[in-house]
């Protein structure tokens, strides 16, 4: 079987994890988990990067210091995973779901405005397939009606939106480093802000609300409790993990463009002829490769594509069911104005096979079977 995705792996993992447990270090702001927030700051250009426990985490982080209550309304695509919502759920926030763009799957960012009323308190962007939302004018509105913006970057580690990089154009940043993202610790994110004051507290919330961080910089002699808080460091382990890929991050990234423009090139033909759609990549947008995806005709297609793949011992996948239709959906949220795009999109899509130094004989074989199943 051809797998959808394979963690990547550099060859250096083993080595810096052992490195880790010979520091005597394997909890969490080690050696290695400084290395790797640091080359964060300096490649992305962020005041403040702190590695989460995951990108879960880092969003967690976001609702704590905007001080989300309940009778708040945050407002997010319904194309989304369920880490993009529940963080402000648990803080007793409603969610206003918005549609989508059917070119970038992304939230509709002329739809934004109408969901805005005196309780809302933030914009969640996701930028999904690390293709960016429409940033400038969702900054705009934020700027207009004083909303927070969080952007959900959990796939766009590496990806820039009018040069500059996901993550950093919002309040505050989200990062994944599950094992199914471009560089991954197993489980783990990171959480950016630009705002010192908010980075200050977000240190603290990060470590149980205590100021431990300053204490062993030498800031404080003692540390305590000084605010409300959880645990979100991850080991030092897991860090070391990571680091060996941001050691490479350049050439993994370029490795997995390369595939992802292999299936563009290959399938481009059968969009000309309409019998599917590719995805869009708007000019002021730079991605990262995280997913190729294809949309089908419908969802019966997509059904028989993936039973045909699958078949063919190629494991091929859809995506998120919107939440905007799940029972938690209509608990905590409600949808505002038309779902024209985010349900009929949602059910033709289907995610490729895509992942670090993919196998050529194998990423043939699976441009080969969609070209079969298409008669082409």
């Amino acid at each position: 079987m051809i797998n959808f995705n394979v963690p990547p792996f550099t060859g250096k993992e083993s080595e810096y994890m052992m490195q880790a447990v010979k520091n005597e270090k394997i909890c969490g702001d080690g050696t290695f988990t400084k290395k790797c927030s640091r080359w964060m700051e300096e490649k992305f250009t962020s005041h403040k990067v702190l590695l989460t426990t995951s990108c879960t985490s880092a969003i967690e982080l976001s609702a704590l210091l905007l001080d989300i209550k309940e009778g708040d309304e945050v407002i997010c695509p319904s194309f989304t995973f369920v880490s993009t919502v529940n963080p402000f759920v648990l803080r007793g926030a409603k969610i206003k779901f918005v549609d989508i763009r059917p070119d970038t799957m992304n939230i509709d960012e002329n739809k934004i405005e109408a969901a805005i009323t005196s309780n809302t308190k933030a914009i969640v962007v996701v930028h999904y397939a690390g293709v960016s939302c429409e940033m400038s004018k969702i900054m705009e509105i934020a700027l207009k009606y004083k909303l927070a913006v969080v952007e959900d970057a959990a796939q766009g580690v590496m990806s820039k939106y009018n040069d500059k990089y996901l993550g950093t154009i919002g309040d505050f940043g989200c990062y994944s480093f599950h094992e199914t993202k471009n560089y991954s610790m197993g489980e783990g994110g990171a959480f950016l802000v630009q705002n010192q004051k908010l980075a200050e507290r977000a240190e603290i919330i990060r470590e149980k609300g205590t100021n431990r961080a300053q204490f062993f910089r030498g800031q404080v002699d003692k540390y305590t409790w000084q605010d409300m808080g959880s645990s979100y460091l991850p080991s030092d382990m897991l860090a070391a993990y990571l680091w060996a890929q941001l050691e490479l991050a350049e050439e993994i990234n370029q490795n997995r463009l390369k595939t992802w423009n292999k299936y563009y090139s290959n399938f481009k033909f059968l969009a000309e002829r309409g019998k599917i759609d590719l995805p869009s990549i708007p000019t002021n947008c730079t991605h990262n490769a995280h997913m190729f995806y294809i949309k089908c005709k419908d969802l019966s297609e997509r059904t028989e594509l993936i039973q045909y793949l699958k078949k063919n011992e190629i494991l091929a996948v859809f995506h998120y069911i919107p939440l905007h239709s799940s029972p938690a959906g209509l608990k905590y949220g409600e949808f505002v104005g038309e779902d024209t795009f985010t349900t009929k999109e949602s059910e033709r899509l289907v995610r490729l096979p895509l992942y670090y130094q993919i196998d050529d004989n194998d990423l043939d074989k699976v441009i080969r079977c969609v070209k079969e199943f298409y008669n082409d």
